[in-house]
């Protein structure tokens, strides 16, 4: 049946006694399929009957349809005439991982991080209402933690008191809200979803319409009777209630005529209205079932017993020469452990991320002291800010992207005020396959304006240790450590750690001829560039600045006052404002003469591929450091 579908108009033409086969097929083709291309897989697995008849029940792409978190969206993207170029989802020039407005006219906004469904449709919704369309529908998913997101709230209480045609679907996998399941609620929803319960009520509404004060306190009276006869059934109030949104669920998300139901009959409601449905992530994939924390995205795996393929150990990354090289995320998560046993001020705080950051391990071993706060990015750098305005050393652990939700709490509520937070920035740099919503591509940039800020990135495991350490020290101020996702460098890590002097580099080589400056990993890049240089003749010094700010001046004046043709800078980060612009304007204010040479990434948005295929075309790997240093 789905070669058959390569759009929702083929979709519409279906039985509904077909959806269920059809959904069925979709499913095991995105399990076979992301079996051996790897991407996201519990979330599009918990979702495929609603994607389904949401296509079936409305007119998209003519209706808007926003998915929220973007990964919910592979049932969607193969619905919408992109089946074919599925197996291509997250690899160079294939398709994105997430929805993209300029991929597909069906994807009616771009979902790479959280939160944002509600927002965006309330303002199409608006849109629609304000150009004369007013039949067009508006639909917002929002579910697998993003309802955690303040700005999900934020946009709920806009929409409460609009009167936009806007559906908000909350998908309830167990992860964004606690499951409220019964007879009852489930009675509730053919009542309040009927058409019969709705036409007695708009009949009621008009009958008592008009603008005399007396029809106006009446139709209010009568307004608050039905709310709380219907809060009064409910077991629970729920807090869609209480801020005034027609309420409909919660009803099983996996079956299929309930939902086409439910659908056809909110389709024809007016306003805004919330539909509670409760789905099982992973749901067709025991493995997925079980554990949806792995399965979210597992890398390549068994399609039949779901069993993962060369699974890494979690701890580490085994290379072929048989050391064990550890992953950058794992050396965080024991080095906080370690440093929390000998300061008992330091906490951990990471918003919805502990696996993937590493924080986990703390919270296992001291569950009082690590903190996972939700999708919540603002309010786990202000709860981070309250912490350390009370003495203690909160370590604030965020994806790099995401940390750029909080820019306002950086500035406001950290850095004016001086406080020891660190902020751990994981993820930073080009982070491959999940493209543009998620490359750490302007922390460096958007950081160092900031001041009283100290920025810096480790070029190994070694120095993310060392940097911690000094981050901890008292009377450090604002504190910023980035650093990328995968392996590190070295197998024995596990060194004493080090006081930094903040604002001071290193010279890892001399040399006489080039000098290539470089912050964070890159440096090791830099090195393999000066060996292939001196090969050609050509004495490289590399510095690792390890400081972006304050930045080295005396190792800049060494540089500016040295013997060097060229000097070259190296960031995987963007050139405007970074490394490279810092080094160019000490250069100019101290009345230097040198030219500057500026790696980094462009002034655009950088699309998916494997990080090594993104640092050759950004020009930032080895072999452009060698082309720029020539």
């Amino acid at each position: 049946m789905l070669e058959k579908i390569n759009t929702p108009y083929d979709l519409r033409k279906l039985d509904v006694g077909q959806l269920q086969p059809l959904a069925d097929e979709l499913r095991r083709y995105i399990i076979e399929t992301i079996a051996t291309h790897p991407g996201h897989l519990a979330s599009s697995l918990g979702v495929v009957e609603l994607t389904v008849a949401l296509h079936y029940v409305f007119n998209t792409p003519d209706d808007k349809l926003i998915w929220d978190v973007g990964h919910q969206a592979y049932a969607h993207k193969i619905l919408t005439g992109r089946r074919d170029q599925f197996p291509s989802i997250r690899t160079k020039g294939g398709l994105s991982g997430f929805p993209k407005m300029s991929e597909s006219e069906y994807d009616a906004f771009g979902t790479g991080h959280s939160s944002t469904s509600i927002s965006a449709a309330l303002g199409m919704a608006v849109a629609s209402k304000l150009q004369g369309e007013s039949g067009r529908q508006h639909i917002a998913v929002i579910g697998d933690g993003s309802m955690t997101g303040g700005q999900a709230f934020e946009a709920l209480n806009n929409v409460a008191v609009s009167k936009s045609n806007i559906l908000v679907i909350l998908n309830d996998n167990g992860i964004s809200i606690d499951k409220a399941v019964g007879g009852l609620n489930r009675s509730l929803v053919h009542i309040t979803a009927s058409p019969r319960y709705n036409r007695f009520r708009e009949a009621v509404w008009r009958r008592l319409g008009g603008d005399s004060d007396r029809k106006k306190r009446s139709r209010n009276f009568l307004a608050k009777m039905l709310f709380l006869a219907k809060s009064a059934l409910l077991k629970d109030k729920n807090i869609f209630e209480s801020l005034g949104l027609r309420y409909f669920g919660p009803i099983d998300g996996h079956d299929m005529d309930e939902l086409v139901k439910v659908l056809s009959h909110l389709k024809s409601i007016p306003g805004p209205k919330l539909l509670h449905i409760v789905t099982t992530k992973g749901k067709g994939l025991l493995e997925a079932e079980r554990n949806p924390i792995v399965y979210h995205a597992p890398g390549m795996y068994d399609a039949v017993t779901g069993k993962r393929l060369n699974a890494s150990d979690s701890q580490a990354i085994k290379q072929s020469s048989n050391q064990i090289i550890p992953k950058y995320q794992d050396v965080f998560g024991e080095t906080i452990i370690e440093l929390a046993k000998a300061n008992p001020k330091i906490v951990g705080i990471t918003p919805a991320m502990p696996t993937g950051c590493s924080l986990n391990m703390m919270m296992e071993q001291m569950p009082d002291r690590a903190f996972d706060v939700g999708i919540a990015e603002q309010h786990a750098v202000t709860f981070a800010a309250g912490l350390a305005s009370q003495g203690m050393t909160p370590f604030c652990n965020i994806y790099s992207s995401f940390m750029q939700r909080a820019y306002d709490q950086i500035i406001h509520d950290v850095a004016l005020q001086k406080l020891n937070v660190v902020m751990c920035l994981d993820r930073a740099g080009l982070v491959g396959e999940d493209g543009a919503t998620h490359h750490g591509s302007f922390d460096l940039a958007y950081l160092r304006p900031i001041p009283n800020m100290t920025v810096c990135a480790p070029m190994d495991e070694r120095e993310l240790r060392n940097m911690m350490y000094t981050a901890q020290l008292p009377d450090m101020g604002p504190f910023a450590i980035r650093y990328p996702r995968g392996a590190a460098v070295h197998s024995d890590w596990r060194t004493p750690m080090e006081r930094l002097d903040i604002g001071r580099g290193r010279c890892l080589r001399p040399g006489v001829d080039v000098a290539i400056l470089t912050i964070g990993t890159v440096g090791n890049d830099a090195l393999v560039a000066a060996d292939r240089l001196r090969q050609k003749g050509i004495s490289a010094a590399v510095y690792d600045m390890r400081f972006l700010k304050p930045i080295d001046t005396e190792l800049l004046d060494t540089v500016a006052n040295g013997p060097f043709h060229q000097v070259v800078t190296v960031e995987d980060g963007v050139k405007k404002g970074g490394l490279g612009s810092a080094v160019a304007e000490y250069f100019e204010q101290a009345g230097y003469k040198k030219e500057v040479t500026i790696l980094g990434l462009p002034d655009q948005f950088i699309e998916h591929a494997t990080v090594e295929e993104l640092h050759h075309a950004c020009k930032i790997d080895a072999d452009s450091i060698v082309e720029a240093a020539l």
